[in-house]
């Protein structure tokens, strides 16, 4: 039996290592998960806008937006806690709570929620004499929730996502300018993040791609 030339032994080492590597990236690329953005696109406060005789409604109403960034995972949010304060995100005059009942989210998906909450605690003398006057008024907004991430058939351990914002309240009762105001963390920005997983779907994995 002839002996194998030696140089077909390194190009199957080459291949070898070549594929080994290619998996890794792609498990490295399916690992990677990003946090949804989330931003309040509507804000109206009835009781300030002075046109519309409804200085008895003491109410606000929101649309929230919630947006997937990645291509191919989805996200499921626990109920979704809202807290409005106000004089703006650090103020301690919190104003209204709300809950958005948790769903799921598919890739690259948006969800809105449209929802009104009743505020009490507003000095609303005080909040509609700056409006009136061609000022503005400032309400924040804290946002707290969990997060897991589908992957494939998998989803990973609970993540918590928690963001703050500023809504600027002018004439009209309304947000001031079109733009959506988008919610941050007020910490550095984490971004793309690596998924973490049971030990015992790593070990599926793993005997998969021993196969």
């Amino acid at each position: 039996m002839a002996e194998r030339d030696p140089g077909d032994w390194v190009w199957c080492c080459c291949i070898l290592i070549f594929t080994s590597g290619l998996t890794a990236l792609c498990m490295w690329l399916s690992l990677l998960t990003s946090y949804p953005t989330c931003s309040i696109e509507q804000f109206y406060v009835p009781a300030l806008n002075a046109t519309a005789n409804s200085a008895d409604n003491r109410t606000i109403f929101f649309r929230l937006l919630l947006a997937n960034r990645m291509k191919d995972k989805g996200v499921r949010y626990s109920n979704i806690s809202l807290t409005f304060l106000y004089g703006g995100k650090s103020s301690a005059s919190v104003v209204a709570n709300h809950t958005v009942k948790g769903f799921y989210q598919g890739y690259k998906k948006k969800a809105n929620r449209a929802e009104l909450v009743q505020a009490t605690g507003v000095p609303w003398e005080e909040a509609v004499t700056a409006v009136s006057g061609g000022s503005t008024v400032n309400f924040g907004v804290r946002l707290g929730t969990r997060v897991k991430f589908k992957i494939v058939f998998w989803y990973t351990k609970w993540h918590n996502l928690a963001m703050v914002g500023d809504v600027e309240v002018g004439g009209g009762g309304q947000k001031v300018g079109k733009k959506g105001i988008k919610l941050t963390s007020g910490a550095p920005d984490r971004g793309w993040r690596w998924a973490r997983f049971s030990p015992t779907v790593f070990s599926v994995v793993f005997a998969i791609l021993m196969c």
